[in-house]
C-alpha cells in the first residue's frame, strides 16, 4: 500500500474512531478477527527458487552459528538476532565489527519468512537476500563476498557439506552461503501461541481481558497496518501518521525507506514490524528507545491512530500482545568444523 493511500485510510479510522459495537461478543470479534489474521502454520512455508532438503537446512544451520564468517571471528547471524532469546540481542542497536554500533534495532528473525520484505527499511526483498547483508556490511560483520567464500574453503569440513547441500563444480560460493542461511532462517517460526488457537475456533484461548484487547486493537484501527500471519510485516507505513513521536523515538537523520527509493513520499516510511512474539523482543521500534510494550501501545496510539488511549485500553491491547508468543524454535547447537592451519585466522 503506498504510504497516501495508508494516511488517508488510517486517518479515516482515527477520525471515525471506529467504536466497538457496544453489543460486544466474542464471536463477533471472532469473525472479524479471521478476516483480518491466519495462525501461523505449524511448518515453514518454501521459499521460491531455493527448495529446501536436510543437508541445506543443516548448512544453513551452522552457517548461522559460525562466527568465522565475520572479518573477526567474534560475530555470527545469532550474535544479533539470538535463537532462545525471541530471535534479538536485546540491545537498542546491536554491537559489530571493532564494537561499532548499528544504526536501527536488530528485528526478529522469527518469522521473517512471513514478512513482505526484509530490514526495517524493506532493502532486501527476501530471506535470501537479507542474509549476505550483514556478512559484508563494514559495521556488523565486514567481510566481503570473496573472503566468506575464501573462509569456507579453507575450512575442510565445509567442502563435504556443500557438496551433499547444493552439488556441482564449485558448490562453496557466497550464492549458496545465503541461500543455506535462509532456509534454515525459514525454519524459525513460532506456531501455536494463544491467538492461533482463538483463530481456529477455541474462544477460550484468549481470556477476557485479552479478547477486549483484540476488540480494541481492530476496533482503534491497530490492524489497518498490523494484519496478516505476522500481524503486521506486510507493508509499508510512515511512523507519525497522526503526529510524529519525538526525536529520541524517531531520529530526524534516519527517514527509513527514503533512502532506498528516494522518493519523498517515503521519508519516515518504515515496514510495519510484526508483532508476532512482541512481548519477548524489546526495546521497541526502529530506533529501540522504548523498553516498555504499554510504552510503545501508548505511542502507537498517539502518532499513528491520534488516539489518547486509557490506562484500561493499553492494558487490554498489551494483554492481547502477549496472546501473540507462540512456541519458540528448538534449535540444538551445531558442531561446526574445526579450523586447521590453513584456515584464514581472524582480524582485529
Amino acid at each position: 500500500m503506498r504510504p497516501l493511500t495508508l494516511l488517508l485510510s488510517c486517518l479515516a479510522l482515527a477520525l471515525a474512531g471506529a467504536p466497538v459495537a457496544p453489543a460486544w461478543s466474542q464471536s463477533d470479534v471472532l469473525a472479524q478477527a479471521r478476516g483480518l489474521f491466519k495462525p501461523v502454520p505449524a511448518q515453514p512455508p518454501a521459499l521460491p527458487g531455493n527448495p529446501a532438503s536436510p543437508a541445506r537446512v543443516a548448512l544453513g544451520k551452522m552457517l548461522y552459528f559460525d562466527p568465522r564468517l565475520s572479518e573477526s571471528h567474534a560475530i555470527s547471524c545469532n550474535s544479533c538476532h539470538m535463537i532462545g532469546m525471541g530471535g534479538v540481542d536485546l540491545q537498542e542497536t546491536s554491537l559489530g565489527h571493532r564494537w561499532q554500533r548499528g544504526g536501527r534495532n536488530a528485528p526478529t528473525v522469527y518469522n521473517a519468512v512471513f514478512d513482505v520484505a526484509q530490514f526495517w527499511d524493506g532493502r532486501a526483498r527476501d530471506l535470501e537476500q537479507q542474509a549476505g547483508g550483514p556478512l559484508v556490511n563494514p559495521i556488523e560483520m565486514d567481510a566481503t563476498e570473496a573472503h566468506v567464500v575464501e573462509q569456507l574453503k579453507g575450512i575442510p569440513g565445509y567442502a563435504p557439506l556443500f557438496a551433499k547441500a547444493f552439488g556441482g563444480a564449485e558448490p562453496i560460493s557466497f550464492e549458496n552461503v545465503r541461500r543455506a542461511i535462509a532456509l534454515f532462517e525459514a525454519t524459525l517460526i513460532t506456531p501455536n501461541a494463544p491467538f492461533d488457537r482463538y483463530l481456529r475456533g477455541d474462544r477460550k484461548a484468549l481470556d477476557a481481558t485479552q479478547a477486549q484487547g483484540l476488540s480494541l486493537f481492530i476496533g482503534k484501527g491497530c490492524a489497518a497496518c498490523h494484519g496478516g500471519i505476522n500481524v503486521g510485516g506486510g507493508q509499508y507505513a510512515p511512523f507519525g501518521v497522526v503526529e510524529r513521536p519525538g526525536a529520541e523515538i524517531l531520529p530526524p537523520g534516519d527517514k527509513g525507506r527514503f533512502a532506498v527509493t528516494k522518493t519523498v513520499s517515503d521519508e519516515y516510511v518504515f515496514r510495519v514490524p510484526s508483532l508476532r512474539n512482541v512481548a519477548l523482543t524489546p526495546p521497541y521500534f526502529h530506533s529501540g528507545k522504548v523498553w516498555d510494550l504499554r510504552q510503545a501501545v501508548a505511542v502507537m496510539g498517539n502518532s499513528q491512530l491520534g488516539a489518547k488511549l486509557t490506562e484500561t485500553e493499553v492494558d487490554q491491547i498489551t494483554a492481547f500482545l502477549g496472546a501473540l508468543t507462540g512456541d519458540q524454535p528448538q534449535v540444538t547447537l551445531p558442531i561446526l568444523p574445526p579450523s586447521v592451519a590453513k584456515t584464514p585466522q581472524p582480524k582485529p
